[in-house]
């Protein structure tokens, strides 16, 4: 679209680091700027804050609708200041300042009073890196927010600046729509403002522009103080649409919510995709989630693989070419749970099978082996890179689920095996669940429940524990039990010819859970 451009500022300090420090990406996008400013609806005597005013484009079309109005604009990059100055230096009714909009003084008091503006509309920063002692700082004024996605902090502030009654409008990120680090803002949008709309769209939408992590989205929000009104309060989400050029149209899709229902739902996720829709209320109303029948934890890393970590062959996966072989003579196979092993093993036989990432079912051969010598867990214990994390869980029998996957989510066997940080380890309290758990989760019954969750390729424990888990019948569960265990079989012996069990499987978890 030769209309719709977001322009990149790439900014660093004195050459130290070459890391987005404002990470601007400005609106250049006249279907885009047309439509928030529609979401304010302008009104005369309007107090308007712009938080990060980059080139100026909001306050450019503010002007054409509403000359008089009043206008703060505030930015923290020098260029972008002196910039919007020399564009804005006729108006007397716009106040430029060269702040932090985050750290101020002046509008944390504001802040404190209760909001000073009537309207404020934003495309903060984000992406943006953070030196330690910014984020320290942060931390603190933004207690219970993550802070290292600087997008919810102006989000909570701004509405923190908003009067009652007020109107925002922000350019972000999706991913406080779901991610878990975000549960404390989705919280503060639910009991503290009426949501007007959402409008969802790719990042892919700006040529030139695509977040892996995340797609965009324009929340349009009105202060209230009335936690009752805010959850008895509907609003629409419109997505699916082909440009932002379609925004303004009276003909697109719209979708209602209501807030009380999304407060309900699990962490406060907003699960308005279409696809999400028919998995809603098997989450919202499950009595028991996989969280309470097993343990979620995160697997170990040595701090530094390539000196402690061996391949099978250096052509056995894409990346063993850059590890040395394993001598097969030094390997140890653990046999049964042995916590002893914590201390590390004496002698030549001391690396272990070690389970990593990757997108296999079931079953993994063993390929990749961690030196487990007592001198090497002296230093994973001792060194600062080092992960000795949930140790009690090393050489369990367990389920390794890796934590990032693209669409498919696949879950393998721990077979009293040290798993890595890449990997989730599931480990149920009662093992007559291990083969169900596994075939479970490698259903697209729980694919689709955790990208309903969490939308993104991440899988962790924060998730995976939140899916609904149903306990079937004696006989449907001895059922999966013996197919589970017949293609776990299969595959030791090299047999992958087990697509017809996988997909009766899925068959049977898929009518447990309905979906």
């Amino acid at each position: 679209m030769s209309t719709s451009k977001i322009t990149t500022s790439h900014n660093t300090s004195n050459g130290k680091r070459k890391k987005d420090l404002f990470q601007a990406f400005y609106t250049n996008s006249a279907p885009i700027v047309n439509y928030m400013v529609d979401c304010l609806a302008l009104a005369k005597d309007s107090k308007i804050l712009e938080p990060c005013a980059g080139e100026g484009v909001f306050i450019e079309e503010i002007f054409k609708r509403l000359p008089d109005a009043c206008i703060d604009a505030f930015e923290l990059n020098q260029n972008a200041v002196e910039h919007l100055k020399k564009k804005f230096c006729n108006y007397s009714n716009i106040t430029i300042s060269a702040t932090d909009t985050l750290l101020d003084e002046s509008l944390d008091l504001f802040a404190n009073l209760g909001g000073i503006y009537d309207r404020i509309i934003a495309n903060p920063p984000y992406g943006a890196w953070q030196d330690y002692e910014k984020r320290k700082l942060l931390k603190h004024r933004f207690n219970g927010l993550y802070v290292k996605e600087t997008y919810t902090l102006f989000l909570h502030k701004c509405l923190m600046l908003l009067k009652e009654e007020g109107i925002l409008t922000f350019i972000i990120p999706d991913t406080f729509l779901s991610l878990h680090l975000h549960k404390a803002i989705r919280n503060e949008i639910l009991t503290q403002t009426k949501i007007h709309e959402i409008a969802l769209f790719p990042s892919s939408f700006f040529p030139g522009v695509n977040f892996g992590y995340s797609n965009l989205c324009i929340i349009t929000l009105e202060k209230c103080s009335n936690v009752d009104k805010c959850l008895d309060n509907s609003f629409s989400v419109i997505s699916d649409f082909e440009s932002v050029s379609d925004l303004s149209s009276k003909h697109i899709n719209k979708n209602t919510y209501n807030q009380k229902s999304i407060y309900q739902s699990v962490d406060h996720a907003f699960m308005i995709k279409n696809d999400t829709k028919v998995v809603c209320e098997v989450l919202n109303e499950a009595k028991l989630r996989v969280g309470d029948i097993a343990d979620c934890v995160t697997g170990f890393y040595s701090g530094n693989d390539k000196l402690f970590l061996r391949a099978l062959h250096t052509d056995i996966h894409k990346n063993s070419r850059n590890y040395s072989e394993i001598n097969i003579e030094e390997v140890y196979i653990p046999s049964g749970e042995q916590q002893d092993l914590l201390d590390g093993l004496a002698g030549k036989k001391h690396f272990v099978p070690i389970v990593k990432g990757g997108s296999v079912k079931f079953y993994k051969p063993d390929i990749w082996f961690m030196d487990w010598s007592k001198e090497a867990v002296k230093h994973y214990k001792n060194d600062s890179k080092a992960r000795f994390q949930n140790s009690s869980y090393y050489f369990k029998s367990g389920i390794g689920v890796p934590m990032v996957s693209s669409r498919q989510i696949s879950a393998s066997l721990i077979e009293n095996q040290l798993f890595d940080q890449s990997i989730v380890g599931i480990f149920p309290k009662n093992t007559e669940f291990t083969f169900y758990l596994l075939a479970l989760f490698n259903s697209t019954t729980y694919n689709t429940f955790v990208r309903a969750i969490n939308p993104s390729a991440n899988n962790s424990a924060n998730y995976l524990k939140k899916v609904p888990f149903i306990i079937p019948n004696n006989d449907i569960l001895d059922k999966i039990n013996i197919i589970t265990n017949d293609i776990i079989t299969k595959k030791k012996k090299g047999d992958a010819n087990t697509l017809t069990n996988e997909n009766e499987l899925n068959t049977i978890i898929n009518g447990i859970y309905n979906i």
